[in-house]
């Protein structure tokens, strides 16, 4: 619960640094949790498998391409709390689990189940009531489920370590990150240290708040079975969407309330098959939430 419980308030955190450009904040973000991941992995001695994961080249093509993913996945995210779209935000993560669904059919020739189909079917109802009465096509939803899915598909046929693995993405990341804000800095447009001294500590602090609730997601998943875990990751889009509505003020028409109510129906129908001994997502080691 305090993972994705934290994961349900990082809007808060990037509502906090979003007058720093976009860019600027997920260079922070991978740089920061860099540096503290490959301390985790110090600490834990686990250089063993990080020599592993890179002698192996399907393993490292893998990981070169989830860390497109988790790079784009993120900055979709930032910019979705800089440009108040976090009610977006909130509904892409709750299409997750049904996109998971539809990917593990399409690409893991997994079967869909009756139930299984209603929901998918409930989600792209959910999708087209948006775009016909909302007047929106939700591009960034979709991109944020669909981006995360794909990642949690390509990370379930690697056999790394959670921690190790987003380690390696994030250290693969790192030059390009130090490469744009070396840039910046010499064109006098990067905010880190010409900014107040607060905002400087905000920015460096994006990877303690990366890295900690992947390491309580980590120690809880050892200790619950992983439909709990499936039902659990709920909170996060839960938070997501309450900071938006309550906190953020953004606006919450009649086209949101359908769409929003058939993803839920389609999440407990989901939810309830799952529970009853089916074997989905919710069961499945798919990686944590990457917001």
């Amino acid at each position: 619960m305090a993972a994705y419980g934290l994961w349900g308030i990082f809007p808060l955190y990037f509502r906090a640094v979003s007058h720093v450009p976009t860019l600027e904040v997920l260079c922070h973000r991978i740089i920061w949790s860099a540096v503290l991941l490959l301390a985790l992995v110090a600490l834990r001695r686990d250089w063993p498998a990080v020599r592993q994961s890179l002698r192996s080249p399907r393993t490292l093509l893998t990981l070169c391409t989830t860390t497109l993913l988790i790079g784009g996945n993120w900055l979709g995210f930032i910019w979705a709390v800089a440009n108040q779209q976090v009610l977006q935000a909130s509904l892409g993560y709750f299409i997750n689990p049904l996109v998971n669904v539809l990917l593990g059919f399409i690409f893991l020739r997994e079967r869909l189940r009756r139930w299984q189909s209603v929901s998918v079917l409930l989600a792209g109802a959910a999708v087209t009531v948006l775009t016909v009465r909302g007047g929106q096509f939700p591009a960034l939803a979709l991109f944020l489920a669909v981006s995360f899915g794909t990642y949690a598909l390509l990370r379930k046929t690697a056999s790394v370590d959670a921690l190790v693995g987003l380690t390696v993405e994030t250290a693969i990341l790192t030059p390009a990150a130090l490469a744009y804000l070396g840039y910046q800095m010499v064109s006098g447009r990067i905010v880190f240290l010409n900014a107040s001294p607060p905002m400087d500590l905000l920015l460096m602090l994006a990877g303690v708040i990366t890295a900690t609730p992947l390491l309580l997601f980590t120690k809880a998943a050892r200790r619950l079975r992983l439909a709990t875990l499936g039902f659990l990751q709920y909170l996060s889009p839960t938070g997501h969407f309450l900071l938006a509505v309550l906190a953020f003020g953004e606006p919450f028409s009649l086209a949101h309330g359908i769409s929003f109510g058939c993803i839920w129906t389609a999440l407990a129908i989901y939810s309830i098959d799952a529970a009853t001994g089916s074997r989905g997502p919710a069961n499945d080691k798919t990686p944590p939430p990457i917001e």
